[in-house]
């Protein structure tokens, strides 16, 4: 399920740093060329190491849609989740809405056309994520599979969500565009 919220401040005020087939991307040429559309790819503390999770949506739109992997409920089964497959959600979870957690982020802008085929692709991945594991399906191999599909390099899944985003903006020098290849 996809938790959409309204913010107190648009996403564009946030703090901004800047299927099968998995399509390449190439940069744009000047960075005026910014979509009105973005996926933000962010990492916020928790009781443990992090959580990284993506807002996603319009530039002129105070709303904001979260899309993220996690054990569903509470203790019990983020810790039976470092042995076995628990089930998961992949809507907001608590504190994916409070900047004031937030660690990291990397904000890449899109096209109204590219961002409709990475938005489709991100509620694909919400419905086909049925199961958490810590080593093997997490919250950051969930956010990697995004990076992926927009053509971004993305870093090994088993660190810190924090390091991750941070990992993530420097493999891609920090690059503000995302355009996918036609397909």
């Amino acid at each position: 399920m996809t938790a959409v919220a309204a913010l107190g401040s648009s996403p564009s005020a946030a703090p901004s740093s800047t299927g099968d087939a998995k399509p390449t991307s190439k940069p744009k040429s000047r960075a005026s060329t910014k979509g009105p559309y973005y996926v933000d790819f962010r990492a916020r503390t928790a009781a443990s190491y992090g959580h990284a999770f993506v807002w996603y949506g319009k530039t002129s739109e105070r709303k904001v849609e979260v899309a993220g992997l996690h054990p569903a409920g509470d203790l019990l089964p983020y810790m039976l989740g470092h042995l076995t497959w628990v089930p998961a959600e992949t809507g907001a979870s608590y504190g994916d809405l409070d900047v004031q957690y937030l660690t990291a982020n990397y904000r890449v802008y899109l096209s109204e056309p590219d961002a409709k085929r990475v938005f489709a692709y991100i509620k694909e991945l919400q419905a086909s994520s049925k199961f958490w594991n810590a080593e093997t399906n997490n919250c950051t191999s969930f956010v990697g599979k995004i990076a992926a599909y927009m053509g971004l390099k993305t870093p090994f899944h088993l660190i810190f969500p924090e390091q991750y985003i941070n990992d993530l903006k420097e493999m891609n020098g920090g690059r503000q565009t995302v355009q996918l290849v036609s397909e």
